[in-house]
């Protein structure tokens, strides 16, 4: 009896730990391999449980995004964390989010935060040229994205699918930037050219380092992952003397009408502190802080070190919406 009666308090007290922190829910489009670390650091400091859903690498961001759509009228999350700044957008559209303004996000430049407090931003990643050093000299780099549509780069360029993840936002600015007409030519041209399509930005970085092709645009996090590993790659952040570089900040807002509102704003207030972005900084995935002031590796540029597409999440959200049916043309769907 004496041994029922400890076990028994021993769970009634556990219990109460796990319903004094209770719950949060977090649909993320962030790699696994990186948010996971985050957010049990997150438990750890608060006691609150997370629960998170994870996207796949090939649906990057669609696939929780159209799950939280679907839920609208019976919202199952908290907090959405996405991996680029357009899909928070999106749901802003479409209702699902609702505003909440962390006092912490003072210190984040004014162009990664929604006016109206749907979505705020931290740790950015940046759209890059990655070419196999071994198959490509300093000289013959590419520092342009338009020069990958030339005959010398015919069947050596690498692109996740448009359709997905962060290079449909890329494909999306470059319609604002360029206009309608030139960016379907850049496409085709570049189509024409032989690029390979593949289902991921990760799957870009293998190909490059294992000298299936000679270059792929892809994301910092996957480009570092590369050079960390001592693969024989380099990097270029592309168009310095043209359009500028396509900067990708996380993004994370608060579900409308959701089940644990309280714990799903001290997630959000955690996320866009200095201390993740400190860690992702230092994280293999190497992302860049948006505050001045975050130290980083010596390997990690600032935002500040970047000239960076000179673009507005809200119209690329829009955009991308727009041009869907030519990506689904362009990649045969």
């Amino acid at each position: 009896m004496k041994f029922i009666a400890i076990t028994c308090l021993t769970a009634f007290m556990l219990a109460k730990v796990c319903l004094a922190g209770g719950e949060v829910v977090v649909y993320t489009s962030e790699d696994k391999i990186f948010s996971e670390p985050v957010l049990q650091q997150f438990e750890k400091k608060t006691g609150i449980k997370v629960r998170a859903i994870y996207d796949t690498e090939e649906t990057k961001s669609a696939g929780v995004v159209n799950r939280l759509i679907a839920e609208q009228d019976y919202p199952q999350a908290d907090v959405f964390w996405s991996g680029d700044p357009v899909r928070p957008v999106l749901l802003k559209i479409k209702g699902v989010t609702m505003p909440y303004v962390p006092s912490s996000a003072t210190d984040i430049p004014r162009a990664y935060k929604d006016g109206d407090g749907h979505w705020t931003g931290f740790s950015a990643r940046a759209r890059v040229i990655l070419y196999n050093s071994s198959l490509v000299s300093m000289d013959d780099r590419p520092l342009s994205i338009f020069d990958l549509t030339t005959a010398k780069w015919r069947g050596q360029v690498a692109i996740a699918n448009p359709l997905f993840g962060t290079t449909s936002i890329h494909v999306a600015a470059l319609f604002i930037t360029l206009g309608n007409e030139k960016a379907q030519k850049f496409m085709n041209d570049l189509k024409a050219n032989g690029v390979k399509i593949v289902s991921s930005n990760s799957e870009v970085r293998r190909l490059v380092a294992r000298g299936e092709v000679k270059v792929g645009i892809t994301d910092t996090d996957d480009a570092n992952v590369a050079v960390r590993e001592g693969s024989a790659v380099k990097i270029v952040y592309p168009d310095e003397s043209g359009i500028g570089t396509l900067i990708i900040p996380n993004m994370v807002c608060l579900i409308k009408n959701n089940p644990n509102r309280e714990n799903g704003k001290k997630l959000i207030d955690y996320l866009i502190s200095s201390d993740v972005e400190k860690s992702l900084a230092f994280a293999m995935c190497a992302q860049m802080p948006l505050r001045h002031y975050v130290p980083t590796p010596a390997d990690v540029l600032t935002i500040a070190a970047i000239k960076g597409m000179d673009i507005n999440y809200h119209n690329v959200a829009v955009k991308l919406d727009e041009i869907t049916p030519f990506l689904k043309q362009w990649v045969g769907y």
